[in-house]
């Protein structure tokens, strides 16, 4: 088995990285979009079921990413990371919630002790556009604020232009600016055109060393998919196979209700395997998912839903 230092000579010159990432075995979109329809269409049982919630609860990235967010909001959604049902003290918590650079340390000091992850957007997100002195800035300033996680965006513009080693090098500049935070490296795949060039950003995050990779900002339209969900987490799997190293992905952007939430985990097993179902290896990127995970989950404990306005809206 290869190391992920077997590499080196793949990413060493721009010619040699654009040879093995066109030199990925090509995506049938007819077939991709089939098989990832098929995986959608399987049921599980009751009991699977309530599992399936909890754990996709553990999943969630609670998200908040609007130019209008104030500390009151950003403190009102951490603390309901930590008890996302104030009724019930057995719901989970989620896995992190996600804010601005400039609202980290206000998630941070709302979440404590609690084990939830601050997660920080930067590097210009969502667009991606500014000087890579600009994006390392970014970087370290929500570190140094608390983030235990960065999501950086890739500049797509540089990759649809084929500057691979560009992509590249900002990646591993990146992770070395995140010191000990883990780096989830979005893609916007909405804006990368074709299920190929999804398998190519998917292995450069990975060469780059990017701890997770990520559909979406939420910001572009279509963002995640369950066919393009399905390369990435085929991606993940090879990339083990040839390495030992395990990355997590994340879906992130208009996953809204617990049905697709399990078409999702049902993926995740079938595609990459049942050690991909955790926290530390999945996560959705969501800000409504939450409370329709939630509704669900009293109806299986109490055989009636909760009116819509139960939960708080975010």
């Amino acid at each position: 088995m290869a190391s992920a230092g077997a590499f080196d000579d793949i990413t060493a010159s721009e010619s040699s990285l654009r040879r093995f990432l066109h030199g990925l075995p090509g995506v049938d979109q007819v077939g991709a979009d089939a098989r990832a329809a098929g995986l959608g269409t399987r049921s599980i049982k009751t009991t699977a079921k309530a599992f399936a919630i909890d754990l996709a609860i553990r999943m969630v990235d609670l998200t908040t990413l609007e130019g209008s967010d104030t500390p009151g909001k950003v403190s009102a959604l951490a603390a309901k990371a930590v008890r996302p049902d104030p009724a019930d003290a057995s719901c989970p918590q989620v896995a992190a919630v996600c804010v601005y650079p400039d609202m980290v340390a206000v998630a941070k000091q709302t979440l404590g002790s609690s084990g939830v992850k601050v997660a920080s957007v930067a590097t210009a997100f969502p667009s991606g556009r500014a000087a890579i002195d600009i994006k390392l800035a970014d970087t370290r300033d929500a570190v140094e604020a608390g983030a235990d996680e960065i999501d950086m965006v890739i500049d797509r513009g540089a990759f649809l232009s084929g500057r691979y080693l560009q992509v590249f090098e900002q990646i591993v500049a990146v992770r070395e600016a995140c010191g000990e935070a883990h780096l989830k490296v979005i893609f916007e795949t909405g804006e990368l055109q074709t299920y190929d060039n999804v398998r190519r950003a998917s292995w450069l995050a990975m060469l780059a060393g990017g701890h997770f990779i990520k559909t979406s900002t939420g910001k572009v339209q279509p963002a995640a998919t369950l066919p393009v969900t399905m390369i990435m987490l085929e991606a993940v799997r090879d990339f083990r196979e040839q390495t030992g190293q395990m990355i997590g992905v994340k879906p992130a952007g208009g996953i809204r209700t617990t049905k697709d939430a399990i078409k999702y985990l049902v993926m995740v097993n079938e595609v990459a395997g049942s050690d991909w179902l955790d926290p530390d290896w999945f996560r959705f990127g969501a800000s409504t998912l939450l409370n329709d995970l939630l509704m669900q989950r009293t109806k299986m404990t109490t055989g009636r839903y909760s009116g819509p306005d139960y939960f708080t809206l975010d």
